[in-house]
């Protein structure tokens, strides 16, 4: 997984039992914020503008960082950037960045936030649906890539993620280099990277 590479250690990165008995990728075992995160959320099909906008910068936030400071610290991203409304964050003045860089429930990261302000003001000049559609047409067509069966398997790019980071660039979208995208993508739904035998692989 791209997006949460702190996994506890396992053997030959195969799919680990939980307190549960059932099997999941180990990521998901390496602090209990991630089983629901994991369980819910990774890997199912996310659309509409506004929650690929949201996971667009929450990935580029998390560039060279972990997830999981992420993910504990969504609810504050959620605050600080009006709930992703597109529109309400390409409003965003000089006064917002200074208090978003000053805003400690956040990854307070001049380049990350001025991308997510720009971004916004990007996509608040296309159609609506514009950025799902985008999106979803690099999804790979179903059985392209196997089911991997370690986390030695999953990839951290593909031809997709960087035709996709490409295509985003070329719109004027920022962050978003071909290993961000692939996290976009794998937690969004596009491609599915949980391991063969994973619970959630298969569950509905």
């Amino acid at each position: 997984m791209t997006d949460a590479p702190d996994v506890p250690e396992v053997i030959d990165g195969a799919a680990v039992a939980g307190p549960d008995g059932r099997l999941r990728c180990p990521w998901a075992l390496s602090t209990e914020d991630y089983v629901a995160y994991h369980d819910e959320e990774w890997g199912r099909p996310v659309h509409g503008d506004e929650a690929l906008y949201e996971r667009l910068s929450l990935e580029a936030f998390q560039s060279g960082l972990s997830w999981i400071t992420i993910l504990r610290r969504r609810p504050g991203f959620r605050a600080a950037f009006a709930g992703f409304h597109i529109e309400k964050v390409a409003a965003f003045t000089d006064e917002d960045r200074e208090r978003l860089l000053a805003d400690p429930g956040i990854i307070r990261n001049r380049a990350k936030i001025d991308a997510t302000m720009a971004n916004a003001r990007v996509l608040a000049e296309w159609a609506p649906g514009e950025l799902d559609a985008l999106i979803w047409s690099h999804a790979p067509e179903p059985g392209t890539y196997p089911a991997p069966k370690t986390v030695a398997d999953v990839q951290a790019v593909t031809p997709e993620s960087t035709a996709l980071s490409k295509a985003l660039k070329k719109r004027g979208l920022r962050f978003i280099g071909p290993t961000t995208a692939y996290a976009l993508m794998q937690a969004c739904g596009l491609v599915n990277d949980h391991l063969e035998t994973c619970v959630a692989r298969s569950t509905p």
